[in-house]
């Protein structure tokens, strides 16, 4: 429902990373970067996303920006300073300068530059890169001028309960990442998850959600791509993380397999004409997400419920709103299992077969996992 176009502003040559650049080193925060198109192209995009009934939220740098954005030239004082010198804010971004947001005509242009997109071009809302690194004060009061224009969708790159308090919708379930690789390593197990789960239940402001991704740029880039990461367990935990609470995220070539790392400063393309099987197993699992409101995110959430069940090496969850019910059963450990669940009746069906639910009992082998809906 949402296109999270990473950032599509022109990239700084100076201190330039690699032969493209790194995207979050912004040269302008109201242009569009000539390699993608121009701005009517944009405009065209945005307008073709909103036919097709999906919104389009930009990704925005507000820490840091380019060593050539005109801000360092035109208002050297916006930027953090030592020893008389701008300093980037972490030693190894070196493509990038910090911002100062104790300077008040920093924040309105910021701000302004916020509102820009959505007068011009229509789009949604934001996915706000290091949001954590940003004042939140700052975040809640753009959140107010963007609401004024229309409302707007909110992403923070941030696990911090306090930004989803007044300033964002969305916030990134880091743990939930690392969690899910340790259990897959071996160092962690599904009961490490209903504490994950009791957790963030109490930690989160009610109506808020939690992006769920098993890869996004940082990851595929750095830590390795989902195959490297999550092998056999890899189409569970992508089921997993479209049936818990929260908003799952597919990363690009994600639904076709992508099974190298994407060149972080450099141009590298994905090949979308391989893995036809897997593009259908997203989207089987996208219409799960839209076809049962107990899967609903934020405030039309569906309730969990974790199940008890005879095997506590399984884990067996509820989500449920009105008359709908959805029962997810994962075998994340590495043995077969055997799970019963009483709650389970014929009124229920394989979301994946289609069949009749005529046993409470299922065999697991590892990585397998059932979806049943009713």
């Amino acid at each position: 429902d949402v296109v999270w176009l990473m950032p599509i502003f022109p990239i700084s040559e100076k201190n330039r990373k690699g032969s493209l650049g790194s995207y979050y080193s912004v040269a302008d925060y109201r242009a569009v970067s000539p390699e993608f198109g121009t701005m009517d192209d944009f405009k065209a995009l945005v307008k073709e996303a909103h036919s097709m009934g999906m919104k389009v939220i930009l990704d925005w740098v507000a820490n840091h920006t380019g060593w050539d954005n005109k801000l360092i030239t035109e208002h050297e004082d916006w930027y953090t300073h030592k020893d008389g010198k701008i300093v980037s804010p972490v030693e190894d971004w070196t493509d990038t300068a910090d911002l100062n947001y104790d300077n008040k005509e920093m924040r309105t242009y910021m701000i302004e530059s916020l509102k820009f997109w959505i007068n011009e071009a229509n789009i949604d809302g934001y996915r706000c890169d290091m949001a954590g690194m940003v004042p939140t004060d700052f975040w809640e009061d753009a959140r107010k001028a963007l609401d004024a224009i229309k409302p707007v969708y909110m992403l923070a790159e941030d696990a911090g309960a306090d930004l989803l308090k007044k300033a964002f919708h969305t916030g990134y379930a880091w743990e939930l990442l690392h969690l899910t690789e340790d259990i897959v390593e071996g160092k962690k197990n599904t009961q490490d998850l209903n504490t994950y789960f009791a957790k963030i239940d109490t930690l989160y402001p009610k109506g808020s959600s939690l992006l769920n991704f098993l890869t996004n740029h940082d990851e595929n880039s750095w830590s390795g791509t989902v195959t490297e990461r999550y092998a056999d367990y890899k189409n569970a935990y992508a089921a997993f993380m479209f049936t818990i609470p929260g908003m799952p995220l597919i990363y690009s070539g994600q639904e076709v397999g992508l099974n190298h790392r994407l060149l972080f400063f450099e141009k590298d393309s994905i090949d979308w004409t391989k893995n036809a099987n897997i593009r259908e197993f997203y989207t089987k699992l996208s219409k799960l997400k839209h076809n049962n409101i107990a899967l609903a995110s934020g405030t039309d959430a569906g309730k969990m419920e974790i199940l008890k069940t005879d095997n506590s090496n399984a884990f067996v969850f509820e989500r449920s709103k009105a008359d709908n019910s959805v029962i997810a059963l994962f075998n994340f450990s590495k043995e077969n299992q055997t799970v019963k669940i009483d709650k389970i009746t014929k009124d229920y069906k394989d979301f994946f077969t289609g069949k009749t639910c005529d046993s409470k009992t299922y065999e697991l082998k590892p990585g397998e996992f059932h979806i049943l809906i009713k």
